[in-house]
């Protein structure tokens, strides 16, 4: 068979034309606490070339069963690079997880899973987006989360700014930013370089495509508006069940059936008050017990239930509780459900001990998330913004990173 040359060009050109998009797939409801981090503790992993990140997960079903890891390199806007494994991991991936044990002496059995990376097996060689997924002895993928490797090699100088807007005042904040090149040469920046803004680690509302206001000298500006602003939402709410048979001021009372029952006292729309300031971490967990030493394997599950009192805000919409205790998925676990005999939304979900982060969101049938109408949005809110600087030379069949820029809101100007 004879092909002519434009059915050679699409047949090359189709993959790229089709390259799926690599979202993060959450486990299912037998895989929970899945725990990933780079150094600093933060759970998302931002790491230079031959730092470690950790995973840990449980599954519940307590039957050791076998897991394996697979490593995809991925360009800026997170579709799969054209780099082949060889050219961006050093030894193979697809290797099962040999790091588990079960839990000791817990209501809920489980076996818990660690991963290292790099380890024997594998090693990074570039920079850029990955996704790692986990994978069944079955081959099927149970879930998949996003990391990144970068090269400190630009500088990045950020800082956060009320809006300049006046109807958002008092709800937004605006990330300002300089990229210094410094003796590393871009031709183009305007088309070499890409940025990307996250804020708490939250992909889904991150700002892609912003290009420099200007130049100057070896500088890169932006100092935008509207551009680069984020509503400034408000503190998460937090739990801690460290101490698992201690009510305390966020905890009304504690039962015990096959697993301990927390009950939370009912939450408030807090839209509709003043902000008030209160130490979170950003919508995270952390995983710990003062029933063992070791809170991998000692930690217990409990069941804790939210409520919220119903109001007309929320018409017919779905309520969630949301958090990074599930990756903040949308599941049916942490769907509220209306109570008609005290009029309250409410759900029970089951968690590791330790202390919590979560707020309640609104997801409209349309599928848009309304993160604000519940909880409110501030210009005083406490948030940390990421800013990633992408790479791509001309010639270059990847996007690399080649610097990394982070600020904190507490320290907003005018």
């Amino acid at each position: 068979m004879r092909l002519n040359l434009k059915q050679i060009a699409f047949l090359f050109v189709t993959p790229l034309l089709f390259a799926q998009i690599q979202e993060e797939v959450n486990p299912p409801a037998n895989i929970r606490s899945v725990i990933f981090e780079g150094p600093t503790g933060d759970q998302f992993p931002v790491v230079q070339l031959n730092e470690f990140i950790y995973l840990e997960f449980d599954d519940t079903t307590a039957s050791e069963q076998d897991y394996y890891y697979k490593i995809i390199h991925c360009d800026y806007d997170w579709s799969p690079s054209q780099l082949l494994k060889s050219q961006y991991l050093t030894g193979v991936d697809n290797q099962r997880i040999i790091d588990y044990q079960n839990s000791y002496t817990t209501l809920q059995p489980y076996s818990n899973y660690r991963l290292t990376i790099p380890n024997d097996n594998v090693r990074l060689k570039v920079s850029g987006n990955y996704m790692l997924e986990i994978y069944n002895s079955s081959y099927e993928l149970q879930f998949s989360r996003r990391f990144v490797v970068f090269k400190d090699t630009v500088k990045v100088g950020a800082v956060v700014k009320r809006s300049r807007n006046f109807e958002f005042l008092n709800e937004k904040q605006v990330v300002q930013f300089t990229i210094n090149s410094g003796n590393f040469r871009l031709v183009n920046p305007k088309k070499e370089v890409k940025v990307a803004i996250i804020q708490n680690y939250y992909w889904p509302t991150a700002l892609y495509d912003i290009k420099p206001q200007f130049t100057l000298g070896n500088q890169l500006v932006y100092k935008y508006d509207q551009e680069t602003s984020f509503y400034g939402g408000n503190e998460f709410l937090n739990f801690d069940t460290k101490d698992l048979r201690a009510p305390s001021a966020v905890i009304s009372h504690i039962e015990l059936d096959d697993i301990y029952q927390h009950y939370l006292f009912a939450d408030r729309f807090r839209s509709v008050r003043e902000y008030t300031y209160f130490p979170d971490i950003n919508g995270d967990f952390v995983v710990r017990t003062l029933q063992g030493d070791d809170e991998s394997r000692e930690a217990e599950y409990t069941n804790l239930h939210f409520s919220l009192p119903y109001s007309k805000e929320l018409n017919l919409d779905d309520v969630y509780v949301f958090g990074k205790f599930n990756n903040y998925a949308f599941t049916d676990e942490n769907k509220m459900t209306y109570n008609e005999e005290n009029g309250m939304m409410e759900t029970a979900i089951k968690l590791k001990q330790g202390f919590y982060n979560y707020k309640y969101v609104i997801k409209k049938e349309e599928g848009e998330v309304d993160y604000n109408t519940i909880s409110g949005s501030f210009h005083f809110t406490e948030n940390t913004y990421l800013i990633l600087v992408y790479y791509r030379n001309f010639g270059e069949i990847h996007d690399s990173i080649i610097g990394v820029g982070s600020t904190n809101s507490r320290d907003i100007s005018n």
